[in-house]
C-alpha cells in the first residue's frame, strides 16, 4: 500500500465521523454552567478584540493567546496531525504542536477579524455524550446572523474548548484533512510540514 493510499484512506475514516473516536472519554466533571462560563469568558475576549479597533497584526497576537488559553491545544494538535503522529519523534510532536497552535489561531483569527462591527452572543448549552455543546450566534453586519459552536471538557485537566463550527464547518475534521493535504505534497515529511506551517503562520 502506498503513502497515498494510506493518506486517503484516513481521509475517508475523517469524513465518516473519526471524530467521535477521538473525542473526550474521561468521566464528564465539567458542569453545564461550568461549560458556558468558559464560552462566555471567551466570547466575551473576541468581542473586545473586534471592538478594539487594533492593527491586523496585533489582533492576531491577541486571538492567539485566546486560542492558547480556552482551547486544547495539544489534543486538537494531536488529531490534526492523526495517524502520522505515531512516526513522529517527542521533539516533533512538541514542535509541531507550537507551529500548529500558532498557525491555526491566526487563521481562525482572520475568520473572527470579519467580525468587526459586529458580535458573538451566548445562546444556548447541552450535554452531548462525555462533552458540552455551547452554542453562540454571530451578528454581523450586513449578513444574516449564523451559529457558531463550540465543544467543551475538562479532558486536560481544565475547562477547554476542542472542537468549533462556524457555520456547521468542523474545525477539527476540516484542519485534519488540510495537514494531511500538506503532508502529502511533502512526501511525508513532517519536519517539512513543520517548518512550513511557521512560515504561514
Amino acid at each position: 500500500m502506498t503513502f497515498m493510499t494510506r493518506r486517503h484512506s484516513m481521509k475517508l475514516l475523517a469524513a465518516t465521523g473519526l471524530t467521535l473516536a477521538f473525542a473526550p472519554t474521561a468521566t464528564l466533571a465539567l458542569s453545564e454552567g461550568e461549560a458556558k462560563a468558559l464560552v462566555d469568558k471567551l466570547v466575551g475576549e473576541i468581542n473586545r478584540v473586534i471592538a478594539s479597533g487594533k492593527s491586523e497584526s496585533a489582533m492576531y497576537g491577541d486571538f492567539e493567546r485566546i486560542f492558547a488559553r480556552y482551547s486544547d491545544t495539544s489534543y486538537i494538535a494531536a488529531y490534526t496531525l492523526g495517524n502520522d503522529g505515531r512516526r513522529a519523534s517527542s521533539a516533533q510532536k512538541k514542535a509541531y504542536s507550537a507551529a500548529f497552535e500558532t498557525y491555526v489561531s491566526r487563521k481562525y483569527g482572520r475568520r473572527f477579524r470579519e467580525f468587526i462591527g459586529g458580535r458573538l452572543e451566548v445562546t444556548g448549552v447541552k450535554q452531548v455524550k462525555k462533552w458540552f455543546e455551547v452554542s453562540a450566534v454571530a451578528y454581523l453586519k450586513g449578513q444574516a446572523p449564523f451559529e457558531v459552536t463550540f465543544l467543551v471538557s475538562d479532558r486536560s485537566g481544565g475547562h477547554k474548548f476542542f472542537n468549533l463550527y462556524i457555520e456547521g464547518i468542523n474545525m477539527l475534521l476540516t484542519e485534519r484533512t488540510e495537514i494531511g493535504s500538506m503532508l502529502d505534497k511533502r512526501r511525508g515529511d513532517i519536519d517539512a510540514l513543520i517548518s512550513d506551517l511557521k512560515q504561514i503562520s
